[in-house]
């Protein structure tokens, strides 16, 4: 049968099932419906993988408006163990995968208890050591933790082994990323003392020279401060850190920050000429 319209005064129901939810009797809640499953809304990709499933909607009558579903209200989500994931998002292309506009609250039932509104806790995690944690590798029963590097710079470093050769060759990004002028160089002789120092530097290349141009065996470290951002402002007067005098790394939307704002440039804060 084909119908143009379907009024129904009271419930629908499709499918076999015993529907005590919507209620029975004086209790019975009008205008709802129990539908078996599963439902298709719209056009949804691939096979069946739900019991609700919904895709844009494709009818020449409508307007083609550009959301599949359109919420208002609270929602709640109950995971069980039919997947992986309670709730699994995904973009497209240019698509940001989830957007919030509001506070994002976690409980703490994982992660070593780590709980509290997001917002909250990336602020206070500023004034803690950033940790990584994982299962110890090599004793049963322990873990290890290892944490960053801090320091009053935006720092990166190259490091290395060099042998029978008198030139460190620097990563070739470096004469764009980092300042000439805030290269620290550290070397380690292997196997002999061989009096090795560092003639010159420049953005590509660290010169050595050895002993008796003995053959040069060390391990380096090389460090240097970023130049294609602005430099760390160490110190300020604030409360908190959204006091920080730049606006770009906090209060600025983030599609539209410049950390290279030449209106909070301040001096690099290594110099090694």
């Amino acid at each position: 049968m084909q119908f143009d319209d379907v009024a129904i005064g009271k419930r629908l129901f499709v499918g076999v099932g015993d529907p005590k939810l919507l209620g029975t009797g004086e209790k019975e809640i009008r205008g709802s419906a129990y539908i078996e499953a599963p439902v298709v809304l719209g056009t949804p990709p691939g096979e069946v993988e739900a019991t609700l499933m919904v895709g844009r909607d494709k009818n020449s009558d409508s307007n083609n408006p550009p959301r599949s579903v359109h919420i208002r209200g609270n929602e709640r989500i109950d995971g069980d163990d039919g997947t992986a994931n309670a709730l699994y998002v995904t973009g497209g292309g240019t698509v940001d995968s989830l957007y919030v506009d509001g506070d994002v609250y976690v409980t703490g039932k994982v992660d070593c208890d780590n709980k509290g509104r997001l917002a909250a806790r990336f602020s206070s995690a500023d004034a803690r050591p950033k940790p990584f944690d994982l299962k110890h590798p090599s004793r049963e029963g322990y873990r290890l933790r290892y944490a960053c590097i801090e320091g009053p710079e935006v720092g990166v470093y190259h490091r290395g082994r060099i042998t029978n050769s008198k030139v460190i060759e620097l990563p070739y990004y470096w004469k764009d990323l980092v300042h000439e002028d805030s290269i620290t160089v550290q070397l380690q002789p292997i196997g002999s003392h061989q009096d090795i120092i560092i003639k010159r530097w420049d953005d590509e290349r660290v010169y050595l020279q050895s002993k008796g141009n003995m053959p040069i065996d060390c391990f380096f470290h090389i460090y240097a401060e970023r130049k294609d951002i602005n430099p760390l402002i160490v110190e300020y007067k604030g409360e908190t850190c959204e006091d920080y005098p730049d606006p770009n790394h906090h209060t600025i939307p983030e599609d539209e920050r410049n950390y290279k704002d030449p209106d909070y440039a301040t001096e690099q804060n290594t110099k090694t000429r």
